[in-house]
C-alpha cells in the first residue's frame, strides 16, 4: 500500500496536508483541485481510504429524462430533482442538469459520472452510446440497461404485495387495478406495466378475484386516469369491485369511482391529501432515493466498480380516508 510521503511526493504538496485531508481533517481548508489531486493520487497509488471519513469530490451530470406536461407528473420529478441537488452536494458532488441525451454525451469528458431521472424512453443504441461515453452511472425510479449502468427503485413488487394484502386483511373478495402503459425495461417495451403484472400476481396468491378488473394502459396522466375510471364504472356498473389499486396518484386523482369502493394509490403526492375523499397511498421516501443514488455512484466512480448494483427501497402506507386498514 502506498504511504503519505509517496502521496505527497506525487502530488508535490507537504505529507501534513496530504495526511490531514486524508485523515478527514475537519479543520483543513484547501482548494477543491488540491483536494482533488491528492485523492485522485491516493487512488492511483492504491492508498486505501476506505475507512476514512472523507468525502472525494466529483463532478457529475444529471440527465433529466422526464418532458411531460403533466403538471401532477412534473411535480414528482421536480421534487426529486431537488432532492439529488441537495444529496449531491453534502456529497462534494458538483452537479449540472441537462435535458437532452446528446448534449449530456457532447460533455461527458468534463464529469465523472451521471444520474438520471424520468422515464422517456432511451434506445438501445442511445444507452451503448452513453456507456462508452459515461460507464459510470446510476438510473432512478427506471432500470432500462441492468447490465451497463446501477439503478435505485422504490420496492413496488413488495408494494403491490402489502396493497393487495391489506384488501385480504379486510375481507375484500373482488379487487380492481387501473394503471398506465409499460414503459422501456431491459431494452423491450413490456405488453404490461409491472405494476399491473405484479397485482395480478398477488390477487391469485390471496384469492382475490380480479378478471376483468385490470385496466392498464395510456399515459401517467389525470385525464388517462379520468378516461379509464369512467370506463371501469361503465363496464363494472352494479356489480363495482370492493376496492381499486391505482398504479400512482396522477392517475388516482382522475379515477372517479363512488365513495364506497376503497382506493390505494402510491406515490403519496401533495394533491392526494387535497382529493375528496384523501387518498391513501404508499409513501416513495425520495430523499431516500437520492441519498442512495448519490453514494452508489461516488462508490462506482471512487472504486472504478464495473459490476452494476441495483437497489430497490420499501415503501410505507400513508392511511386517509379512501382506505382505512383492518385493525
Amino acid at each position: 500500500m502506498a504511504t503519505i510521503k509517496e502521496i505527497a511526493q506525487r502530488t508535490g504538496f507537504s505529507q501534513a496536508t496530504v495526511s490531514r485531508l486524508l485523515n478527514g481533517d475537519p479543520t483543513l481548508s484547501v482548494r477543491e483541485e488540491t483536494r482533488r489531486k491528492i485523492i485522485q493520487a491516493s487512488e492511483d497509488l492504491g492508498y486505501s481510504v476506505q475507512t476514512k471519513r472523507i468525502v472525494i469530490p466529483h463532478e457529475v451530470a444529471l440527465l433529466d429524462n422526464e418532458k411531460s406536461d403533466e403538471a401532477l407528473r412534473d411535480s414528482y420529478f421536480t421534487d426529486l430533482r431537488s432532492a439529488l441537488e441537495c444529496n449531491a452536494e453534502q456529497q462534494r458532488m458538483e452537479m449540472t442538469v441537462f435535458h437532452n441525451l446528446d448534449d449530456m454525451i457532447a460533455r461527458s469528458s468534463k464529469f465523472d459520472g451521471f444520474m438520471a431521472i424520468g422515464a422517456d424512453q432511451i434506445s438501445e443504441e442511445d444507452l451503448e452510446r452513453l456507456h462508452r461515453a459515461m460507464p459510470y452511472g446510476v438510473f432512478i425510479d427506471v432500470n432500462p440497461a441492468p447490465n451497463l449502468f446501477d439503478s435505485v427503485q422504490p420496492d413496488l413488487q413488495q408494494t403491490m404485495h402489502d396493497a393487495v394484502a391489506a384488501c385480504a386483511a379486510k375481507g375484500m373478495k373482488r379487487v380492481g387495478f387501473i394503471g398506465g402503459k409499460g414503459c422501456l425495461m431491459n431494452f423491450y417495451e413490456v405488453d404490461e406495466e409491472n405494476r399491473a403484472t405484479y397485482f395480478r400476481r398477488e390477487a391469485r396468491r390471496f384469492g382475490i378475484q380480479s378478471d376483468g378488473l385490470v385496466y392498464s394502459d395510456g399515459l401517467f396522466t389525470v385525464s388517462n386516469g379520468r378516461a379509464l375510471g369512467e370506463q371501469f364504472v361503465r363496464d363494472h356498473n352494479g356489480v363495482l369491485p370492493d376496492a381499486v389499486i391505482v398504479a400512482a396518484d396522477v392517475i388516482a386523482v382522475g379515477v372517479l369511482v363512488p365513495r364506497d369502493i376503497s382506493v390505494i394509490s402510491i406515490n403519496n403526492q401533495t394533491i392526494s391529501q387535497l382529493t375528496s375523499p384523501p387518498l391513501s397511498t404508499f409513501s416513495i421516501d425520495q430523499n431516500e432515493l437520492a441519498r442512495v443514488a448519490t453514494l452508489m455512484l461516488g462508490d462506482a466512480i471512487s472504486g472504478k466498480r464495473t459490476i452494476r448494483q441495483h437497489a430497490y427501497l420499501s415503501t410505507s402506507l400513508v392511511v386517509r380516508d379512501s382506505f382505512v386498514p383492518a385493525k
